[in-house]
């Protein structure tokens, strides 16, 4: 099991998601982790394919069996996590993992597995950009929008603590695709 983890964390609304399906499309060696998570399916989400979806007294009970390498309780109520399972199923295969989770979960994993890990920060060119790609999505309530504006400038504070930072500017994404994927190049060669 020689697989290595490629750590992608932001604050929503950042591009990661997009950087992330860019290199997955790239290399057929990386796999993306399923994580899991305690929210409810979103229209056009899929049980095993975005997420494991759980409920809070399901994943609270995989949490108690050790089950997760790594879990978060995000919002008030709701978890988000790496099943082992989930790392055990790719590496099997051969292949890399590819994670997409939030700022503490991708800090934690780095700490976890070390040199094996390359983490990632891709960071929203302002806080008002990221307000405005948040609004456009048209997925959030003024409450929620509020509660995700907050939670990024507190993530934005530990981008410095990842190996990487990639800025993500506005119509400049190829940029940061491109900057992703000599950094994930690199790093799998070694």
């Amino acid at each position: 099991m020689n697989g290595k983890l490629l750590i992608f964390s932001a604050p929503s609304g950042s591009g990661k998601t997009t950087i992330v399906k860019s290199l997955l499309d790239k290399w057929k060696n990386l796999e993306f982790s399923i994580s899991a998570c305690s929210r409810s399916m979103r229209p056009g989400e899929v049980h095993g394919r975005d997420y494991y979806f759980l409920s809070p007294q399901e994943f609270r009970a995989k949490i108690e069996k050790n089950e997760f390498v790594e879990w978060e309780e995000v919002y008030n109520g709701s978890y988000y996590g790496t099943l082992k399972s989930e790392l055990e199923r790719i590496w099997e295969k051969g292949n890399h993992v590819v994670f997409d989770v939030d700022v503490i979960g991708g800090l934690n994993l780095k700490k976890q597995f070390g040199d094996r890990a390359l983490s990632i920060f891709v960071m929203p060119p302002s806080i008002e950009e990221l307000r405005l790609r948040l609004e456009h999505r048209g997925t959030e309530t003024p409450d929620s929008l509020a509660v995700r504006i907050g939670k990024a400038k507190e993530e934005m504070a530990y981008a410095k603590k990842f190996d990487k930072v990639i800025i993500n500017t506005n119509n400049r994404l190829s940029y940061a695709i491109a900057e992703a994927e000599k950094a994930v190049s690199d790093f799998i060669s070694k």
